[in-house]
């Protein structure tokens, strides 16, 4: 797999961006990156060609199986195989007490966080066993497992990712087929900037984490290009903290 076809989900900002953005340093053959952001999407594919990948934009709701499906098949249609799928779309949702959670604001989140993640999988690990190789990385959240006092929701839906995630990697263990996860400690993102809401709030975050201070997307890329690379050749169902230490605590 020296020089994998990859997708990526959510993949126009952050951590998918940057993650994006380390396969192509890597040398990947192909890069397929899917959101829902037309614009952004070319113009990040533009740039990985820059960097030598081919690469192409897909527009894709990972809600919506039917648009999950036609992704998974396209790109290998286009390329001929799937070697990584990094499962990296994902929404904070609406952040606050158990109190003022309705059943809309479960959907929104767990309909992107965790029905994306299975119907991505489904879909990914179709084409892999039809090749008896690839690699699956779920990105999850230091929330995955562990609590978090006013993100209930949120933190639900991390620990589904988790879990799901260890569970397929036991089911297709002997496939040739790996899948394990990525866990972000707090990592200097827009989604971290809407998620604490106050600048007060994301600089208390960083209280809790050994090293002091927030991570980076390209950190966390760094992980998920390991992982999912043959240095990683024995490691499944594994869930990697990039965290600077928080998950020690």
């Amino acid at each position: 797999m020296d020089k994998p076809v990859v997708l990526i989900t959510g993949a126009l900002t952050g951590i998918g961006r940057a993650t994006a953005v380390a396969f192509a340093k890597k040398g990947a053959k192909a890069i397929v990156v899917a959101g829902r952001r037309d614009e952004a999407g070319k113009a990040l594919a533009d740039e990985l060609r820059s960097l030598g990948s081919e690469a192409e934009f897909i527009h894709v709701d990972v809600r919506k199986e039917d648009e999950v499906r036609a992704l998974v098949n396209e790109t290998v249609a286009r390329f001929g195989r799937l070697d990584v799928a990094v499962n990296n779309a994902g929404t904070e949702g609406q952040v606050g007490p158990i109190t003022d959670q309705t059943a809309e604001s479960y959907a929104a989140t767990f309909d992107t966080n965790v029905l994306g993640v299975i119907l991505s999988m489904k879909h990914e690990v179709r084409a892999m066993q039809g090749q008896g190789s690839g690699s699956i990385v779920n990105i999850s959240s230091t929330y995955g497992h562990e609590g978090a006092a006013g993100a209930s929701v949120y933190v639900g839906s991390k620990h589904a990712v988790e879990g799901i995630t260890k569970s397929v990697a036991l089911e297709i263990a002997e496939s040739g087929i790996r899948v394990n996860g990525v866990a972000p400690g707090p990592t200097d993102t827009d989604m971290l900037t809407r998620f604490t809401g106050t600048p007060e709030n994301k600089a208390a975050l960083v209280t809790g984490v050994p090293m002091g201070r927030l991570g980076f997307s390209e950190e966390v890329a760094d992980g998920v290009v390991f992982i999912s690379s043959d240095e990683a050749a024995f490691i499944t169902g594994h869930i990697l903290n990039v965290d600077g230490g928080h998950s020690a605590n």
